[in-house]
C-alpha cells in the first residue's frame, strides 16, 4: 500500500460506517482519490464491500500502533535569551501551562503513559514530573558538548512505535493519534528556506537543501518498528564519530541519501515553535517567563514598560558570554549576560574600573550600564559595523595603529594582569584534575623559564587589553568617518603592552612570516631584535595561558575545537623558537 491507502484506511478506523464524500473530506484527499484507494483496499482484502475492516487491517493497527514517547528536553536553548538562564525550555509556560505539561496531556489523551524525557540543562526542573505523570527522566551528561542527536542515543531502546517530540512547541490541537500505520516526520505547510526537506506529490520527504519550496521542519516524528531499526542503527553509527556531535537527530532519518520516513504535512497555524523570547510574547504577552530579572533591569535603566523593550534577537555566542540585540527608543542596544564560570574567571569591579578609565575617550563600546557585581552590560549598538578580518594587511595594520594609540595614553589602573599568575590560577579552577597535555608538566616548567627574560626586556607597564584579538576590533562610521573600537575588556589591567600582539597573533592563528609581519605593522618596521623575541615569549607564555583557559571550560563541558590545540602548540613552538633565537645570538 502507498501513503494515501495508509491514510484512508486509518480514517476508516476512527470513523466507521463512513460514505465516500465525507471520508474524502476527513482524510483529505480528493473523491476521486479517494476511490481509487477504496477499490484497492478491497481488492487486497483491507476491507469489505461496506468499508468494514478486516483481519489484514486489523494485523496493522496492532503492528503499527503507538506504545510510547520520548520528549528531548535536555538543550540550553540559547536562543532564548534572556530568559534561557531562568528556566528550561520544556518549562516555559503558554497561558498558564508549562509546554512539557501540555505534550504529556496530549500524550495520555490517546493512550500513550509509557512516556521518557532526556534532560539536561536545569534538568531538576522536570523531577516533578515523575510523580505528577509517571513519566521517566533519562539524563544526558553531556548537553552542553553535543546536540540531540546524542540525546536519542541514550533513549535508543525505547524508538520503536514511539513518538519523537521536541520540547519546545505548543500544538493548537491535540496531532497525537491513536492509530498509526506508517513511521513519519512532520512538517507544514509553510516554506522555509532554511529547510533540507520538502514534500513531494506522493507526501513523501525528500531532501532540500536551502531551497525556496522547503517545507518547515516541526521535528515531531514517528517511528514504526520496522524503521525504528534502521534508524537505530544511523543514530548509533553516527554518534559514534565526534565531528556529528553538533547534528540534529533527524540526520538519521536519512539511508544512502534517502529519507526513510513519509511526510505527514499538517497547517501552518496549528504549532507554535518557541524558540525566542519574542515568539514567546508574540503567543502569550501574560506568560510568567516574561517577567524577567534582566527585562526588568532595562526597564529601570531605560525608564520604560516592558513592552517598549522589544525586536530581542539573540547574537553569536562568544568564548565567555551571552549576548543579545534589542530595541529600546527607536535605538539597538546590546546586553551582556555573562556565560558559564566566568564569575570564577573575571572580577567585574575591575572591568567596571577599566570601563570608567576609558570612557569618552572614543577607544571602547559606549556603555549605558554595568554591573560591578554581575558583569551586566549595556552597550549602544553600532550600525553596519564589522570585526577586524585578520588575513586583510590593511585592516591588521589599522588595528595595529589603533592599538599602539591606545598604548601610548599610558592609561593606568589599580590592577595588574599577571600572566603567570593567571596560567596558575586556571589550573587550579581545574579542581586537582590533570592536564589533558601528556607533556603539559614540561611545557609548564619551560613556559616558567621566559620569565626571565621577559623581565629583563619589558617595558613600562599601561593599561593593557589583554584579549585584543581581531573579533575585538570593531570598524564603525561615526559622523561619515571610520572609527576603530577596541570591544571586551574584561581581561584588562596593567601589564607590558607587547602582550596585545602577541594575543592578536595567536587568536588570529597565525604562522610565524604572520607573526613577524603583524609585530613590524605595530612598530613600523623599527622593532628591534630584544623586543621581537620578547614577544615571542608572549606567544608562548599566552598560548600556554589561554590553553589552560581552555581546559578549565572544557571541564564545563564547553569545547573550543581546534582553537585550544592551537594555544598548548604556540606555548611549545614558541618557547623552542626563544630558544634557537637566544642560541644563535650567543
Amino acid at each position: 500500500m502507498n501513503i494515501r491507502e495508509y491514510d484512508i484506511l486509518r480514517t476508516l478506523k476512527e470513523i466507521p460506517c463512513i460514505n465516500q464524500r465525507d471520508l474524502a473530506e476527513s482524510s483529505g484527499y480528493s473523491l476521486g482519490a479517494v476511490n481509487k484507494s477504496l477499490k484497492i483496499l478491497i481488492k487486497e482484502n483491507y476491507i469489505n464491500s461496506e468499508y468494514l475492516l478486516l483481519e489484514k487491517a486489523v494485523d496493522e493497527f496492532v503492528k503499527n500502533a503507538p506504545q510510547r514517547a520520548i520528549i528531548l528536553a535536555a538543550g540550553f536553548g540559547m536562543r532564548m535569551v534572556p530568559i534561557n538562564t531562568e528556566v528550561s525550555k520544556g518549562m516555559l509556560e503558554i497561558n498558564g501551562e508549562p509546554l512539557i505539561e501540555r505534550i504529556i496531556r496530549q500524550l495520555h489523551e490517546v493512550g500513550i503513559k509509557e512516556i521518557y524525557i532526556v534532560v539536561g540543562f536545569m534538568k531538576e526542573q522536570y523531577e516533578y514530573l515523575i510523580d505528577d505523570f509517571g513519566v521517566q527522566l533519562i539524563v544526558n551528561e553531556e548537553y552542553a558538548k553535543k546536540n540531540n542527536l546524542y540525546s536519542l542515543k541514550l533513549a535508543i531502546e525505547y524508538m520503536e512505535n514511539a513518538y519523537i517530540i521536541p520540547c519546545d512547541l505548543w500544538c493548537k490541537e491535540n496531532l497525537f493519534r491513536r492509530h498509526e500505520l506508517y513511521s513519519w516526520y512532520m512538517v507544514s505547510e509553510k516554506n522555509d528556506y532554511e529547510s533540507t526537506v520538502r514534500v513531494n506529490r506522493k507526501m513523501e520527504l525528500v531532501p532540500s537543501k536551502h531551497s525556496p519550496d522547503g517545507n518547515h521542519m516541526i521535528g515531531i516524528c514517528y517511528l514504526n518498528s520496522k524503521d525504528a531499526s534502521i534508524i537505530k542503527k544511523n543514530v548509533l553509527e553516527l554518534s559514534a564519530e565526534s565531528k556529528n556531535d553538533s547534528c540534529f537527530w533527524e540526520t538519521a532519518l536519512c539511508d544512502e541519501k534517502k529519507i526513510i520516513v513519509a511526510a505527514r504535512l499538517v497547517p501552518e497555524n496549528m504549532i507554535v515553535e518557541i524558540n525566542t523570547y519574542e515568539q514567546l510574547r508574540e503567543i502569550d504577552g501574560n506568560s510568567n517567563q516574561l517577567k524577567s530579572e534582566v527585562i526588568h533591569l532595562l526597564c529601570d535603566i531605560f525608564k520604560v514598560q516592558t513592552d517598549e523593550i522589544y525586536n530581542i534577537t539573540v547574537l553569536k555566542k562568544g568564548m565567555t558570554n551571552r549576548s543579545f540585540l534589542f530595541w529600546c527608543k527607536n535605538k539597538k542596544y546590546i546586553m551582556r549576560i555573562p556565560g558559564e564560570g566566568t564569575d570564577r574567571l573575571i572580577d567585574r569591579y575591575q572591568e567596571a574600573e577599566v570601563y570608567d578609565k576609558i570612557k569618552n575617550q572614543g577607544i571602547c563600546d559606549d556603555i549605558v550600564y554595568i554591573d560591578s557585581v554581575n558583569g551586566y552590560k549595556v552597550t549602544e549598538f553600532f550600525e553596519d559595523a564589522r570585526v577586524c578580518n585578520p588575513n586583510n594587511k590593511d585592516d591588521v595594520k589599522k588595528c595595529m595603529s589603533k592599538l599602539k594609540a591606545f598604548h601610548d595614553l599610558k592609561l593606568k589602573v589599580d590592577h595588574q594582569f599577571n600572566i603567570f599568575d593567571q596560567i596558575q590560577f586556571y589550573e587550579k579552577l581545574w579542581n586537582g584534575k590533570p592536564s589533558i597535555y601528556k607533556d603539559y608538566e614540561r611545557t609548564k616548567k619551560n613556559i616558567f623559564q621566559l620569565k626571565f627574560y621577559i623581565e629583563k626586556h619589558r617595558v613600562e607597564e599601561v593599561l593593557t587589553h589583554i584579549d585584543a584579538n581581531p573579533d575585538n576590533f570593531l570598524f564603525t562610521v561615526v559622523d561619515g568617518k571610520e572609527e576603530i573600537r577596541l570591544i571586551d575588556w574584561e581581561y584588562a589591567g596593567m601589564q607590558d603592552p607587547h602582550v596585545d600582539i602577541a594575543m592578536f597573533g595567536i587568536y588570529s592563528m597565525y604562522e610565524r612570516k604572520q607573526m613577524d609581519q603583524l609585530i613590524d605593522f605595530y612598530f613600523e618596521n623599527h622593532c628591534n631584535r630584544s623586543t621581537r623575541i620578547k614577544i615571542y615569549c608572549y606567544i608562548a607564555i599566552c598560548g600556554l595561558l589561554w590553553s589552560n583557559w581552555c581546559e578549565y571550560k572544557r571541564n564545563l563541558g564547553i569545547e573550543f575545537g581546534e582553537y585550544s590545540l592551537r594555544q598548548y602548540r604556540y606555548a611549545k613552538e614558541y618557547y623552542r623558537i626563544v630558544e634557537e633565537e637566544l642560541t644563535n645570538n650567543a
